[in-house]
């Protein structure tokens, strides 16, 4: 993945990439309130428990729960350079964790300077006739800003030789204690933060001067880089003190965790780490619980317990809401667009008490018409163009002359592109029912999030329950506190984050499902696995059913692509074969969740060589599992086989010469396996196959089992089709061959039909004989494939994206041009290779005869 910019700070040779994934407290402040209106990231009015375990981030639970700005990296396993000691290695990661502190305090002391830039000149007016803001209002604004910046500057200005000149012998514990010693400074900000927002917010309503200052505040990039200065809220800028002192401890368990008991330092951070941990304490005992809830005209408490932004289908069309759960009723809202000196408020689309909530069984369930899924070349042509976008703007930061303005128009276009994403990607469906009237229906990305929602308004109706009805008034008030209850301020889109903030991984991660534990009663089970990609969760894989068992032993393994992912999911599920429990919303039985977990895929962890071994609980449940991760351009390499005798790495010329054949025994196999009964298998070659199995046909092509043919109808036909893909993969040579490759891909970009129909025509008959039949006889069948797509949900653009960047991919030499980028993996090259797939796909019938029987006049150099 591409190293994080290193924020001018000291450079560490081969220790650099890996630094750029130590984060301490660089979260995104850009945030957006819905897809018609662009608004600031909230600092939070609400403020509950600070968790201080030192396994987790101290950071404030009303943020969204799928936050990550808060996870300590906690590397399991570190590559040195061969024959380092282990103090060698305690050093340098010291110093890896130092250098990543220097550049998060970097970006914090820019983030503080830019929020005093205007303390002065607002001070300077406010003893003239004419004052933006009163004396009193502007230290209510500012209280204590300035004493959290000088004390952040001196730590910064003292650290910052150190890492310079750093020996075995440098000692900075001295640095963190005094640091630690200040923290009260944090105490009297946290205590005026409420006030801060409340006098911010009433004087940009009465003062357009201020509210134009007050939204557009300039942070300066790091220094000696290109990057221009962004522009952020007042109201984000006054979180981050909040933000950063919730994270003290975090740093100091990770430079504990990689000192000696015996240095100098060790004492020293362990009082720090005392310090900061008493002091986080104090904070969340003066934090009021009540900041989370509104008062009914009763005097009840109403707890908002759960928000988050999803997609209803409303009137025949997808429309983006926010939900709000309170312990009494579940309100659905839409954030109206703001106007010039007023704060952004939430319009009340409708809401339901809890008492007369019910989830309609799937045979309670009316079909709906309404329903039609967005075609699949959509949704990833939509992708390609958020990852050119996304290459653009990292170009744009990176070039000399790359300006605000340019890099904020492709940022609108980017967010554009990725709202429309989110609004239109998700198929799950979600039904509510009011029993005393209406039904709504919501569509979600993942199983996980469905289950999440459903179990915590069941386990709310649980308690004793009454239904009611808001008068006008109090729906008023309480749809007005919405805005500042939420915990979820935008949805996950990658125009809202910081650029310092982790990319995500892109390339293959590896996982083994292993076993899994503690059911109490015999069932069918199954888990599936989602990793999130481009803001949503996708639904990757899935184990076969382990039938009637309490103690499921799959031991699969799956290869499964990321596109910026940052978390794994594993859901476990209890097989229902019962066809009265079919969802008429999607016409699939619904199968019963017996639990899911989520655990961050933390790169330094799954970059390893080895495989790591993880457990996640959930309800009582454990599975066991095993991953590791390869980069994508670990993934273009093709390794030819060294010995000729199998067909697995070994040209596709010499296969068919030695076979006699016209079209390699392999593919023609596995072909007529997938047409015989895996054709109309939902997402087949999208779907992985197990791993164990796709190397076990791969072991029996390679030697000529004569047992393969009953191998094959034998084995689950994910792992067939997964054996055909990796045969084209494993290549010396892509299909459509290396020396074509650039060919192909300016004959996909022509605009004249004409002229673009005799190019590819032209290429097809360069083509070794051999790789032609070949790729024509693999042509159509995936044509045969798509036929059925209204059952397999394999569409041609599904195929074309599944085979095309593995039949067309440039060779070694020029990929390496083409992966500096970590999304480059929805370059512009992989949207042409799936295009130059795509065109022969829905071309007629291509005959291989009348290819060379044809003499064309166009002509092209290859």
């Amino acid at each position: 993945m591409e190293p994080v910019s290193h924020q001018g700070m000291p450079r560490l040779s081969w220790i650099d990439t890996l630094y750029s994934n130590f984060n301490y407290g660089t979260d995104g402040y850009d945030a957006e309130g819905n897809e018609e209106q662009k608004g600031s990231r909230e600092g939070s009015e609400t403020m509950p428990y600070i968790d201080e375990s030192p396994t987790m981030s101290p950071q404030l639970s009303a943020r969204s729960q799928d936050s990550v700005d808060g996870v300590s990296p906690t590397p399991t396993e570190v590559l040195l350079p061969g024959g380092e000691s282990e103090s060698d290695k305690g050093l340098l990661m010291r110093k890896l964790v130092l250098s990543g502190v220097l550049a998060s305090e970097e970006i914090y002391i820019n983030q503080l300077e830019a929020l005093l830039l205007p303390m002065k000149p607002l001070k300077a007016t406010a003893t003239t006739s004419q004052p933006v803001l009163t004396m009193q209002q502007i230290d209510a604004i500012f209280y204590k800003i300035q004493d959290i910046y000088e004390i952040h500057k001196d730590f910064y200005d003292n650290l910052c030789p150190c890492v310079q000149q750093w020996d075995n012998k440098t000692t900075v514990g001295h640095l963190f204690q005094k640091l630690a010693s200040q923290l009260g400074v944090y105490k009297a900000f946290v205590d005026n933060y409420k006030c801060a927002l409340e006098t911010a917010e009433k004087c940009s309503q009465c003062n357009v001067q201020f509210y134009k200052i007050s939204e557009d505040l300039k942070v300066k990039g790091p220094k000696d880089s290109k990057e221009q200065p962004t522009s952020v809220t007042m109201e984000a800028l006054l979180y981050k003190p909040i933000d950063r002192v919730t994270r003290s401890t975090l740093v100091l368990h990770d430079l504990l965790k990689h000192t000696p008991a015996d240095h100098p330092d060790y004492p020293l951070l362990q009082d720090a780490l005392r310090i900061s941990q008493n002091f986080l304490s104090s904070i969340n005992e003066d934090i009021d619980p009540r900041r989370t809830a509104v008062t009914t005209p009763k005097g009840e408490t109403r707890q908002l317990v759960k928000d988050g932004f999803m997609v209803e289908l409303s009137e025949n069309s997808r429309k983006l809401r926010h939900l709000f759960l309170f312990t009494d009723l579940l309100l659905c809202a839409k954030l109206k667009k703001a106007t010039v000196g007023k704060h952004q408020q939430y319009d009340c689309k409708w809401y339901i008490p809890l008492a007369d909530l019910v989830f309609p069984s799937p045979e309670e369930s009316e079909p709906i018409h309404q329903l039609h899924a967005t075609p699949d070349h959509e949704i990833e042509e939509m992708k390609a163009k958020i990852s050119v976008l996304k290459s653009e703007i990292q170009k744009e930061k990176k070039s000399n002359k790359g300006s605000s303005r340019a890099i904020e128009r492709l940022k609108k276009k980017m967010h554009e592109y990725e709202s429309w994403l989110l609004l239109y990607s998700p198929t799950i469906p979600f039904r509510i029912h009011n029993k005393n009237g209406k039904s709504y229906l919501f569509l979600l990305s993942s199983d996980y999030e469905r289950s999440e929602w459903r179990e915590v308004i069941q386990k709310l109706q649980k308690k004793d329950l009454q239904a009611f009805a808001l008068s006008s008034v109090e729906l008023q008030v309480l749809t007005g506190s919405c805005f500042k209850l939420r915990t979820v301020h935008n949805f996950p889109i990658i125009s809202h984050k910081d650029d310092d903030e982790s990319p995500g991984l892109y390339g293959f991660l590896h996982v083994i499902v292993h076993t899994a534990k503690g059911f109490d009663h015999s069932a069918n089970l199954y888990c599936t696995l989602e990793v999130d990609s481009f803001g949503y969760f996708v639904n990757k894989a899935k184990t076969r059913v382990f039938r009637d068992t309490t103690e499921p032993e799959w031991n699969e393994e799956f290869e499964i692509e990321l596109e910026g992912s940052q978390y794994l999911r594993i859901l476990c599920y209890e097989k229902c074969y019962d066809k009265s429990k079919l969802n008429k919303d999607n016409n699939e039985i619904m199968d019963k969740i017996m639990g899911k977990g989520q655990i961050q895929l933390d790169p330094q962890s799954v970059q390893s060589k080895n495989w790591h071994v993880d457990v996640i609980e959930m309800n009582g449940i454990k599975v066991e599992f095993s991953m590791k991760f390869s980069s994508r351009d670990m993934s273009l390499k093709r390794t030819p086989s060294k010995k000729q005798t199998g067909v697995f790495g070994v040209k596709i010329s010499v296969v068919t010469k030695r076979e006699r054949s016209k079209v390699p025994y392999i593919v023609r196999q596995c072909v007529e396996e997938v047409e015989k009964r895996g054709i109309e298998e939902v997402g087949i070659y999208r779907i992985s196959g197990v791993a164990t199995d796709i190397q076990a046909l791969k072991a029996a092509f390679d030697a000529n089992n004569k047992d393969i043919l009953m191998m094959l109808s034998d084995m689950d036909i994910n792992a067939i089709a997964g054996t055909l893909k990796l045969y084209f993969r494993e290549l010396p040579e892509p299909l459509l061959t290396d020396r074509l490759y650039l060919a192909f891909i300016e004959g996909i970009a022509l605009s004249d039909p004409a002229a673009k129909e005799n190019c590819m025509m032209h290429l097809l008959r360069s083509l070794p004989d051999p790789n032609l039949m070949t790729f024509l006889f693999l042509l159509q069948h995936l044509k045969r494939v798509s036929e059925k797509e209204s059952i397999n949900k394999m569409s041609l653009h599904n195929l074309a994206t599944v085979f095309g960047p593995t039949l067309l991919r440039p060779s070694e030499v020029e990929s390496k041009g083409h992966t500096n980028l970590a999304s480059d993996i929805w370059s512009h090259d992989v949207m042409a290779q799936v295009q130059v797939l795509l065109y022969y796909m829905q071309h007629p019938p291509i005959s291989f005869s009348e290819l060379k029987r044809n003499t064309l006049y166009y002509s092209t150099d290859v």
